[in-house]
């Protein structure tokens, strides 16, 4: 192959890295979200008339954080990748004295305003190919708890207690159940504090990963958490 013919083929591979590398960071938009989050409010067919010992605790995001964790391989070395967000809404209706009576909103998480170390790649992970969240059809995800399991009858102040939470979540239009792991700490009888973990597959909610120079051997297994602090209205 004669040296003209190669420099062709160079330049067409750059210039091609470059459309691809473009069209990464104008697809996926600025980032800012279309509208503030409200606090969502628990069905009103899913409750019983409240106990006069029920509060409702709803999520203070000045002190939450949804976050996601992936592995990867940026420029042949292994990379964990941690998006976070504060952008979560829900509330809980609890009765200490009684557990079993628990009930929840749905959870709302504003998956625009995920935030890595790389504005790069937070573009990216908002374009068409990851999240989609530019887009304002996919800018939330939802999660739309089912059932709960293994909560203790009743809890006092300082206690700690662990239990499953297993629901729909939504991302990018596709909806599975997922199960959460949760532990959860009654600072006080007007805060709630805890966390909840879930592994999923990205490939069960249609999320790719863009072929970018310097990035390869993304697994399909992300970890979600989310760390929380609710406080009684």
């Amino acid at each position: 192959m004669n040296r003209s013919v190669l420099g062709r083929i160079v330049a067409f591979v750059l210039a091609f890295g470059g459309a691809a590398l473009a069209w990464v960071w104008f697809a996926g938009g600025s980032g800012e979200p279309s509208t503030e989050l409200t606090t969502p409010t628990i069905a009103a067919g899913s409750t019983t008339a409240a106990a006069d010992t029920e509060k409702a605790y709803v999520i203070d995001s000045s002190r939450s954080t949804v976050a996601f964790e992936v592995d990867e391989e940026l420029q042949g070395q292994p990379n964990l990748v941690i998006g976070e967000t504060d952008q979560v809404a829900g509330q809980v209706q609890i009765d200490l004295a009684d557990l079993g009576t628990v009930q929840f909103s749905q959870i709302v998480v504003n998956a625009r305003t995920f935030r890595t170390d790389a504005e790069r790649r937070d573009r990216a992970i908002r374009g068409p190919i990851i999240l989609n969240s530019a887009s304002d059809e996919h800018e939330l995800i939802t999660f739309d708890i089912t059932s709960v399991d293994g909560l203790p009858e009743a809890a006092g102040p300082g206690e700690t207690f662990s239990f499953t939470l297993t629901g729909d979540l939504l991302i990018r239009g596709e909806t599975n159940s997922v199960t959460f792991d949760a532990s959860v700490v009654l600072a006080d009888e007007s805060t709630i504090e805890g966390s909840a973990t879930a592994q999923v597959l990205r490939s069960d909610f249609g999320i790719g990963i863009p072929s970018v120079p310097g990035v390869a051997n993304v697994p399909d297994e992300v970890l979600l958490t989310i760390t929380f602090v609710a406080v009684a209205g």
